[in-house]
């Protein structure tokens, strides 16, 4: 094991969870803007509007993510962690547009119809009464959503060759032949994606929980 936890292997690992992170971090900042605003308009009442979130979903997340990567790599001629970001972004903003509507199509006509009767425009209804709403009961879907993409970003070693966690790692392997010190170096990269995601799952159970005293 002395041979693996050296200050240089830590170090190289070190580097590519900091490309993981921040793949990961840039990806679901814009996925979750982009994804709020397609679950809203694929949950308007205005047809265009609609239509075009209706499209943009269902045409992305029913294509592999991994497809989406090549695409925009090979097509768009974009580096490799541009390419990476702008793939995540692209599939992830479908999945939470989804997720979104799905969570405003759970809240109750009622409520609407009530806040109306009180003066709420269109925009106070969706501000105040339906999102804060909404988001408390997709949050269990949004965090699974949000873990799939730190685990996802593992393909981008196989496909555009970014050093990320999984690449860095791979990379450290060839440097090792026995059974022992492979596995104990796949094992600190498993280790850490858990720890990741576990992390993640109690943040964000925490804030539910929050929420739901509000």
């Amino acid at each position: 094991m002395a041979d693996i936890f050296t200050p240089n292997n830590m170090k190289f690992l070190l580097v590519g969870l900091r490309m993981t992170l921040y793949i990961s971090a840039i990806s679901l900042i814009l996925s979750t803007i982009i994804g709020c605003v397609l679950g809203v308009m694929r949950n308007s009442k205005i047809l265009p509007l609609k239509a075009v979130a209706a499209v943009y979903i269902e045409i992305v997340r029913n294509i592999p993510n991994l497809l989406w990567i090549f695409v925009v790599f090979l097509v768009l001629r974009m580096k490799s962690t541009q390419a990476g970001i702008t793939a995540f972004t692209l599939f992830t903003s479908a999945a939470i547009g989804e997720i979104v509507r799905g969570g405003l199509n759970s809240i109750g006509h009622g409520q609407i119809e009530a806040a109306r009767s009180q003066g709420f425009n269109a925009w106070q209804v969706l501000r105040y009464i339906i999102l804060p709403q909404a988001f408390r009961k997709i949050i269990p879907t949004l965090v699974s959503q949000f873990i799939t993409v730190v685990k996802d970003t593992s393909f981008l070693w196989s496909v555009v060759a970014i050093q990320e966690l999984t690449g860095k790692a791979t990379i450290l392997m060839g440097r090792y032949y026995r059974v022992n010190q492979v596995f104990i170096l796949y094992g600190i990269v498993a280790l850490t994606y858990f720890i990741i995601n576990f992390g993640l799952s109690n943040v964000f159970r925490h804030v539910q929980k929050r929420l739901g005293t509000w």
